[in-house]
């Protein structure tokens, strides 16, 4: 392992650069570099294993902090120790977490693990990814079935997700013995770490596929059919599983998770189940009572009594209008809320009509103005006594 050069030197990225960064400069470098670019020169070979192995550690995040907090000493043994074991002090010495230590000090001494067996991972499952969808509240309350774009990395179709180039293999790491850990010891205790070379696989691959350069896996753009169920909500998450990061050499893919966002609606709002309204009426129809119309979003029009002599900010409900339970039974309400509107032109008769009205008003049609202004009057007749 080359020790002395940066890895962010490397890749040619600074050290605050975000992950697509440094995937595309790692991908520019790497099809620079490619030994299949570059046959029989043992410069260019060097000069790929070298970026490729500052990318696998750069990429992952445990690594990376790991790498920028210590350096290059957070990736040997015992500061400097041979990759196999030996004597050696904890300087340097890194572990993924303290249960490797714990495994390794009751797992016995040649097992290396719990129950004396070998154990290494495999690659690793492919990474989740989050798509945002905004829908309306017409298609929120019917459901539907759509279809989205997304750029995914998908399994190479050249190396069928292996990572070596059609025809040839992988090989046993000489590093950790095919294993996936190395250790480093000191008197009783013993610190075992996932081996760097092979990322815990406990193989090599001996010729990357020139199309996704050992990934197993390259981007593409992918069409996916979306079924929306009635009733979601904003926030409200549909898993599409597999459908994710493909994982690295043959691991299995990630899940994708949709996340919903309902647009706002010009007429309804939403609450849970519940749909509210707020519908204006005149005040001839708030005293006279009547029937009004409101159409509703499963498409039929609800007919909603008004009773004689309704109050602005009245509340009304109609069952079982409202928007459907998440993959339950039945529906929410709808609630209508009476704004009652005052008229602001009036025609000569109109104003001579309610002229005749307020002449045979008694204070009996409008009790609450009525007892309004009759505590005023005591209270002002109580200030001035």
């Amino acid at each position: 392992m080359a020790t002395d050069i940066d890895y962010y030197e490397q890749l040619q990225v600074s050290r605050d650069c975000d992950g697509a960064t440094l995937k595309s400069s790692y991908r520019k470098l790497a099809m620079q570099w490619h030994p299949d670019k570059n046959p029989g020169d043992a410069a260019a070979e060097s000069k790929f294993k070298s970026i490729s192995e500052a990318y696998d550690v750069l990429k992952d995040p445990q690594k990376r902090a790991a790498y920028d907090r210590f350096g290059h000493e957070a990736f040997t043994n015992g500061g400097g120790n041979n990759a196999g074991g030996g004597q050696g002090g904890f300087g340097g010495a890194a572990f993924n977490d303290i249960g490797d230590i714990f495994e390794t000090i009751f797992g016995g001494g040649g097992g290396g693990g719990f129950g004396g067996q070998q154990q290494h991972r495999g690659p690793a499952r492919g990474a989740d990814l989050r798509y945002d969808m905004e829908i309306s509240l017409e298609d929120a309350f019917h459901g539907k079935e759509t279809e989205i774009e997304v750029d995914v990395s998908v399994g190479c179709d050249e190396c069928d997700g292996s990572g070596s180039e059609p025809g040839t293999g992988v090989k046993r790491c000489s590093t950790c013995q095919g294993h996936g850990k190395v250790r480093a010891q000191q008197g009783f205790f013993v610190v075992e770490r996932t081996c760097t070379s092979c990322q815990g696989r406990g193989e090599i691959i001996e010729s990357p596929c020139h199309v996704c350069y050992g990934e197993g896996r390259v981007d593409r753009p992918q069409t996916l059919e979306v079924e929306i169920p009635a009733g979601v909500d904003t926030g409200t998450r549909i898993r599409l599983t597999g459908k994710g990061e493909a994982g690295a050499r043959g691991a299995p893919s990630g899940d994708l998770y949709i996340f919903i966002h309902l647009e706002r609606h010009n007429i309804f709002e939403r609450e849970g189940t519940t749909l509210f309204t707020r519908a204006p009426i005149s005040f001839t129809l708030a005293a006279l009572g009547g029937e009004i119309m409101i159409p509703g979003l499963d498409g039929e029009k609800h007919e909603i009594r008004i009773p004689a002599g309704i109050q602005s900010g009245k509340q009304i409900r109609q069952r079982g209008a409202g928007m459907p339970v998440l993959r339950g039974r039945g529906n929410g309400d709808m609630v209508i809320q009476i704004d009652v509107e005052t008229p602001t032109k009036l025609t000569k008769q109109q104003r001579l009509i309610l002229r005749e009205f307020q002449d045979t008003e008694t204070g009996a049609e409008t009790p609450n103005s009525t007892g309004f202004f009759g505590k005023l009057k005591d209270a002002w007749e109580d200030l001035t006594e």
